[in-house]
């Protein structure tokens, strides 16, 4: 397949470049300024197209929260105890969900989603393309993280279980901590001799990828005491991190550049349902950007609509940031974020070929999404409203 004619947006380069892409058997193999159209037997022809890479998000519920649905579609929150590591995004993940056709549709073909905010520590991400009806052909990787969980959201979950204030929360998570690297020290041990081996435990199980340092931790965190509460728990226990929401963000800018973790900001077009979100806006991901931080955007689908990635995207270049790092925060960064960026993020040799092309730049309300490829297949498209 050959996508001739088409101005590049690779999520690399800031400009933009006139380039033919090549792709075969579902991967970019070859990009260059001009190739033969007798090359290759199917030639989509790009004159006045704009391509892009597929969208990228770090952060969101898609397949776990069913479209239209109440509690029937509700898999994103266990709410029969605090503390769930164990639980795994793909074991709830509804492939044939229409919110994932959508999502490809609007051009977001990578999403890490997964558990939500109700516990301390809510289970595992997973990188997932928006293509496919068995989860399992789906999978980029899994997991990807573990979600835990600041401030109000677990305090107003628990409150019959004693879980009332942020210490406390803090408390719980140290504790789970402590106990997975006791779990970890027997392990280790157990390979010299055997009757040393634990009990096997599926929640310390769940956790060893975080002590070990294979995934990090997910740390949603909106107001300023969390995150930083999240990164002194990482540097106690010498862990990776990701900040998730980052709402008073921009009030510690230059903290979030030196701490140096990714960081994933919204959604910002909501109702400030709670304290912690009052200071929501679309400047803070421009603001973080600048101090050096890299910064992904977010829906939090279903809590806003994930074809509206771009947009919110576009509202943050409206609000000052800049539109190369407003791009690379819904392509390349998510990706890197969730460890995927071998594969998809941006327009090169070698990944994916999820491509979006669109009739202009699509970080402007008025462009339209004309197609949208995932694995160098076509998914079907539906009219815009």
């Amino acid at each position: 397949m050959l996508f001739k004619n088409g101005l590049l947006h690779d999520g690399v380069k800031a400009e933009a470049q006139q380039l033919d892409i090549l792709v075969q058997n579902g991967r970019i193999t070859e990009i260059a300024t001009r190739f033969p159209a007798e090359i290759c037997a199917e030639v989509i022809d790009l004159e006045g197209k704009y391509i892009y890479p597929g969208l990228v998000e770090a952060h969101c519920h898609l397949g776990l929260r069913g479209y239209g649905t109440r509690s029937e579609g509700s898999d994103n929150n266990e709410r029969n105890d605090p503390i769930t590591p164990q639980l795994r995004a793909i074991d709830a993940f509804n492939p044939l969900d229409p919110s994932i056709s959508m999502a490809a549709q609007a051009g977001v073909t990578s999403v890490g989603t997964g558990p939500g905010s109700a516990n301390v520590v809510g289970g595992s991400f997973a990188a997932i393309k928006t293509a496919g009806h068995r989860v399992d052909d789906m999978i980029i990787k899994d997991p990807v993280a573990m979600k835990c969980a600041f401030g109000e959201n677990p305090k107003f979950g628990y409150q019959d279980k004693q879980l009332c204030s942020r210490m406390t929360i803090a408390a719980k998570l140290r504790e789970l901590l402590y106990k997975t690297l006791e779990y970890d020290g027997k392990l280790k041990a157990a390979a010299k001799d055997p009757a040393k081996k634990p009990t096997y435990d599926q929640k310390l199980e769940a956790m060893l990828p975080v002590i070990r340092k294979q995934i990090p931790l997910k740390a949603h965190a909106h107001q300023v005491n969390d995150m930083f509460t999240a990164i002194r728990i990482a540097k106690e226990f010498d862990l990776l991190l990701t900040l998730e929401h980052c709402t008073e963000g921009h009030l510690i800018a230059d903290e979030l550049a030196e701490a140096g973790w990714p960081l994933v900001v919204g959604p910002s077009l909501t109702h400030a349902s709670k304290v912690e979100t009052r200071l929501r806006s679309f400047e803070t991901p421009g603001i973080l950007a600048a101090a050096g931080c890299q910064v992904s955007i977010m829906t939090d689908s279903p809590v806003t609509p994930q074809p509206y990635l771009a947009l919110f995207a576009g509202l943050a270049v409206k609000s000052g940031m800049s539109p190369f790092a407003a791009l690379q925060a819904i392509t390349i960064n998510p990706a890197k974020l969730l460890g995927i960026e071998n594969r998809v993020g941006s327009i090169e040799v070698g990944k994916d070929a999820d491509l979006l092309i669109a009739d202009g730049d699509i970080l402007a309300i008025a462009t339209s999404i004309c197609q949208v490829y995932i694995n160098g297949k076509p998914i079907p498209m539906k009219k815009q409203a």
